[in-house]
Parts: structure tokens; sequence; C-alpha cells
């Protein structure tokens, strides 16, 4: 029932960005020409549900704009970040991207946060025959859509997660492996997917689900839903989190005083003190959980963002403001390539070539779908460490099984 309802409710969103801009097709800036400034817009979640990450994409928005100004612009014109705020609501962001499109007339897009978010700002963009960089938004069905202008700038899509996890598992010796596996997860288009594909495939390696239950995004309360899963005392308990959710459970796993041998969680664990900050520093050691990014990797210019976001924020980088900081490199290259603003000539460009980012390099296939890996990554001591594959691993050691809850 709830999947149906997610469905109607994406189609219709769809149908209301059809209308909404059915009258100003063509999107702003085709040429590029002129000597004024190149306006990239995006709309964020900067209150509502998903504004802590929203916030962080900004950041990395920011930064990347900044560094692009002082190396002398896009075709040697200056960037002008336009930013409005969706309030993490649906029809907001047809509304914004609508505007930014057919009254701000824009020369280029950036993506929202969240598969949620961007299901519907990608199809205002496709009507438009406009280029769409999204740095969140790996649910599958944001790629089945036949679209032409939708690049996802991180390693992969929802369903591949959390693959990582799983080969960790097989890996370790059968006596070691654990047995039984709980799922929770937020009703969400790209948790669903991670935590469900998760399930399959450690289901196929030989674990047995105990318990499985989908929550509302709503839910601030959850004693109940953890006290339901721990009743069977799963070895691994996996977590399907944005992250205010991610803390929640955390905070409820230690008030009951349920500790797994093996937790893993989506998205909340990589956003850096804000995450240790929420569930208390000491409750972080172990916490397993998939990543796009290392502040640790060495790929280009990463260690120049690292730096640059310490300075301005006076703590460690998060996930989030990697991800769109990759996101206005993969557009970035792509004008440069190319050489002037063609919406058309930019996704052909994208799709027929590799990109590197802070990320690592990104490519695509025909349907904009990432064609890479990501990391797994786990609190120690403190800090991330990336644990896997062993090419980009900050440490050979992993945790395990976790320590209680302190």
């Amino acid at each position: 029932m709830r999947e149906r309802s997610v469905r109607l409710r994406l189609r219709a969103l769809v149908a209301c960005a059809a209308l909404l801009v059915s009258a100003g097709c063509g999107g702003g800036g085709q040429a590029g020409g002129g000597g004024g400034p190149i306006l990239i817009g995006t709309s964020l979640p900067l209150t509502g549900q998903f504004s802590q990450p929203g916030g962080e994409a900004r950041r990395g928005y920011e930064i990347w704009r900044d560094r692009v100004n002082a190396a002398g612009g896009l075709l040697g014109r200056q960037v002008d970040l336009r930013v409005t705020d969706d309030a993490s609501n649906q029809d907001t962001i047809i509304a914004d991207y609508t505007k930014l499109i057919t009254q701000d007339k824009v020369d280029l897009l950036l993506g929202s946060f969240s598969s949620l978010l961007n299901y519907a700002a990608s199809a205002v963009a496709e009507r438009n025959q406009m280029l769409f960089v999204e740095p969140a938004g790996a649910a599958p069905n944001m790629f089945t859509r036949g679209f032409k202008m939708l690049f996802f700038a991180q390693p992969a899509t929802a369903p591949h997660h959390a693959d990582g996890v799983t080969e960790w598992v097989k890996s370790l010796p059968e006596a070691q492996r654990p047995r039984t596996a709980a799922f929770i997860t937020q009703d969400d288009p790209f948790t669903r997917p991670v935590i469900e594909s998760l399930q399959r495939q450690l289901e196929a390696a030989g674990l047995r689900t105990v318990h499985s239950t989908v929550y509302p995004a709503n839910t601030t309360n959850f004693q109940p839903i953890v006290s339901a899963a721990v009743a069977e005392s799963p070895d691994l308990f996996a977590q399907g989190a944005q992250f205010e959710d991610g803390i929640g459970a955390v905070r409820a796993l230690r008030q009951v005083g349920f500790s797994p041998k093996v937790f893993f969680q989506t998205n909340a664990p990589g956003n850096g003190n804000q995450y240790s900050d929420g569930v208390g520093k000491d409750a972080t050691e172990g916490v397993l959980y998939s990543t796009s990014w290392s502040e640790a990797a060495k790929t280009p210019v990463n260690a120049e963002f690292a730096q640059e976001y310490r300075k301005r924020f006076n703590g460690p980088p998060t996930e989030d403001a990697a991800d769109a900081f990759a996101a206005g490199q993969v557009l970035q290259e792509a004008v440069t390539k190319v050489g002037r603003i063609d919406q058309v000539a930019l996704a052909d460009w994208l799709r027929a070539n590799e990109v590197p980012t802070i990320l690592g390099p990104l490519r695509w296939a025909a349907n904009g779908e990432p064609q890479s890996s990501y990391m797994v990554a786990q609190w120690q001591n403190g800090k991330v460490e990336v644990v896997s594959p062993k090419p980009a691993a900050t440490t050979d050691r992993i945790v395990f099984p976790k320590p209680a809850w302190p």
C-alpha cells in the first residue's frame, strides 16, 4: 500500500511539473553568450525534513563556486549561484525549478538533495531540455523514465549502495559470520531500495531475516520500532536512515540496552561531527555505512576542498558537502570541454566521457546512472575510516563485533 501510494504521488508530481512548464519549454542560456556572469540555479531543502543535508549541499556548492571564480570562472565568466529553499517539499521544488528556468532564465542547473525531491525537479529540467546534474538521488526509479538530461554525480544507485557490506560479511570465516539480521527503513525512495537490496543479498549469503519494517518519514519515536526488532536479538541490525531518524534509532537502541554485533546505517553516519554530536561520540564506535567520499582520498582537489571546508566551518567536511562539490565539478568539466552552454551537447558529452572528481572518476550509462561503486566506512576511535575496498582503505582493521553501547 505504501509503495503504491508513493508511485501515485510521484506520477502526480510529474504531471504537475508538465503543466507548470508547458508554456515555457526550452531553458535559459542555450548559447551561453555575453560577458556577464553565468547564472546557475538550484533549489535546496534548507528547512524541513532534509534541512541538515540540504545545508551541507549548499556549503559544497558554494566552495565549488568560489574556487571556480578564483580561477577565472567558467568560459571566462564569473559564476553566480542562485539558491532557493524548497522547504523539503515536493510541490515547492517544482515551482522553484520552473521559476529558475522560465523567469530567472538561469544558464545552468544543479540538483537538490534526496531522491524524493530530485525525482520531481529532474522532470522539470527534462521538460525544458536543461542539463540536470544531481548530487543526491540514487533511487532506481530516477533512471527508468527515459530521461536524457539527468546525471547522478555519485558512484552508484541505491540498490548497489550497500554491496560492500555484503561482500565484507561473505568474506568472514563461516564461524564468525552473523546468522540473523533485522532491517528497518524510512519510507523513502532512496533508503528503501538500499535496505531491500541489502536484505536480499544477505539472505542469499545465508543470513536469516528475523525482523523487517518500514516506518513513516515523519517518525520521531523510535522506541517501539527498535523494541520490536531487538526482541529477536539479531546479530546484524541495518537501518535505512536519512539523518534525524538515524540519530533517533541509535538513541532508542541505547535506551533499550541492545547492541548488535554489526550495525549499519545509510546516510546519517556520513554527517561527521553532527552525527557524533547527535548520538554521542562514544556511541559511534563500530558503526558501518557506505560512502561516496573520503577526506583521506588522494583524488584531485580533494585536499583543497577539505582544507577550505574546515577553514570556513570549523569542523570536518561531510559527505553531502563533498557530493555537491563533485556535482559542480561534473558540470564544470562538461562546460569546459564543450566550450559553450548548449544543454544537449553538454549531456551528450557526459554520456561519452569520464569526469575526475573528489569522489573519484565518474562515468554514466545512457540514462545517467553512474557506473562505479561505493566504499564502506566505519567510525573508529571517534573518526571515520574507510575499510573497503583495499585500494581506498585508510586502515586495515574493521571493528567487529561492534562494542556494546557505553
